[in-house]
């Protein structure tokens, strides 16, 4: 990719879906930057509680733009792959915006095994972290993340591994590279 122009790759999802994971395994694959700054990247450099820093950010705008106004910058310098809960929306020069879905039992169940606790809990906290986050994406940029028909490919994670997705959206990215003109 050295001698083509930034290719710059968006992908989202609601918590559980595989966002991170295939991020990270289409970095390595593509040899292109990977940006993942979260809420739990500021809770940890800060020292912060991370469901204490979600409650604060529904307070206070300023976590919210900080988190996003840095990914698009950090997207936009060179190739990379952004995966944040809204990289298709805020990163609006991609060149391929790839939306994840699941179950919410599949996606509890995925949170529940990085996380621990009980099932029922973390499907519990995932529908209201939902709940929670549509509403700020609502009131900070009306942004509705339910509706992402503009995605360039949508992919349902429930019955396919992490592998399997990034096989997917790495076939995407290759031939919509293999289109791009050569720069000078």
């Amino acid at each position: 990719m050295s001698n083509s122009k930034p290719f710059r790759i968006a992908i989202s999802g609601k918590s559980g879906c595989g966002n991170t994971t295939v991020t990270g395994l289409l970095s390595k694959r593509l040899q292109i930057k990977m940006v993942n700054y979260t809420f739990h990247n500021i809770a940890d450099d800060q020292g912060i509680d991370f469901n204490e820093l979600c409650t604060m950010a529904e307070e206070d705008p300023k976590w919210d733009y900080f988190v996003d106004e840095n990914q698009v910058n950090l997207a936009m310098d060179g190739s990379s792959v952004l995966g944040s809960r809204l990289a298709i929306w805020m990163l609006k020069e991609a060149d391929l915006k790839v939306f994840l879905t699941a179950s919410s039992e599949t996606r509890a169940g995925r949170i529940q095994n990085r996380e621990g606790g009980t099932l029922e809990q973390r499907a519990a906290e995932t529908v209201q972290r939902d709940v929670r986050d549509n509403a700020r994406y609502k009131k900070l940029y009306d942004i509705d993340n339910d509706n992402y028909h503009f995605a360039d490919l949508v992919i349902n994670t429930d019955r396919l591994d992490q592998y399997h997705v990034a096989d997917i959206i790495e076939a995407a990215a290759l031939a919509l590279m293999s289109e791009r003109p050569m720069e000078d």
